[in-house]
């Protein structure tokens, strides 16, 4: 009887493994131009093998259009949602979830079907797959990755505006990130006020500061980008200095490249 057992709880163990080691496929995603399967994985946590395998892939040449399953859950918009709000309310990076769903723009409406990455299916039901979400895995508030004031918020605004209003939302996000990388970092000033006013043997950081541009109106968009950073989402991934790619300063271009979006460059 309890050699019975003794297997029993051996093969309910097995199960239990390859239950877990299987991943979930409950999420769709579209490729655009300049994916690759590795880059699709790193947005959904899996290796390039298991989306070819459970899409049936025999090569890893992909192309703008196909639509691949993907291991997340799903939530279906309604009235009164935000991309903010879901991200907010799912504990994702905003970033990561315009990046899972490839929105870029702030429009969407109700019964639009979204992707959260970094939830496994899983977990429980989603309102699309039937699989729920373990609501103790989902934190309900997500809190400033640093503390600001209304003007501190202005002024990164008006930054952001001044320096990449042409660029794409996330190069936008990305240079309110790197002013929030440096608050964080040791090796600059501890709040945005004095990172962005900072001079370093006479010269300061940012143009502009020098031209005047800082003192002018922020527009929403940038706000938004501004705001975004300061929740956490960072396209700069980590960056401490960003530039245009336009620009010819060696010191600059010698440091380790860690993102480019748009004509902006993000260095470490």
């Amino acid at each position: 009887m309890l050699k019975f057992k003794s297997l029993k709880t051996i093969l309910v163990a097995l199960t239990l493994c390859v239950t877990i080691s299987s991943p979930a496929f409950a999420g769709s995603y579209t490729v655009v131009s300049g994916d690759s399967l590795y880059k699709i994985g790193q947005v959904f946590n899996t290796s390039s093998n298991n989306l070819m395998k459970t899409n049936n892939i025999n090569e890893i040449t992909i192309y703008p259009g196909q639509v691949l399953k993907v291991p997340c859950s799903t939530y279906t918009v309604k009235s009164g949602d935000s991309l903010y709000l879901i991200s907010k309310r799912y504990g994702i990076s905003l970033y990561n979830l315009r990046r899972a769903n490839n929105k870029w723009d702030n429009n969407i409406y109700p019964g639009q079907i979204l992707n959260l990455p970094g939830i496994s299916p899983s977990s429980g039901t989603s309102q699309n797959s039937n699989l729920s979400i373990t609501t103790s895995s989902v934190p309900i508030t997500q809190k400033p990755v640093i503390s600001y004031t209304e003007a501190d918020l202005d002024l990164l605004s008006r930054l952001v505006t001044a320096e990449a209003q042409n660029q794409p939302y996330s190069a936008q996000v990305g240079v309110a990130a790197v002013v929030i990388n440096r608050v964080q970092s040791s090796e600059f000033p501890n709040n945005i006020s004095s990172v962005i006013y900072q001079k370093i043997n006479g010269y300061a950081q940012f143009t502009p500061v020098v031209n005047g541009w800082i003192n002018k109106p922020s527009t929403d968009t940038a706000k938004k980008a501004a705001k975004e950073a300061l929740y956490g989402s960072d396209p700069s991934k980590g960056a401490l200095f960003y530039f245009d790619d336009s620009a010819t300063n060696t010191w600059l271009w010698s440091k380790p490249i860690l993102a480019r979006i748009g004509n902006m460059v993000f260095v470490k």
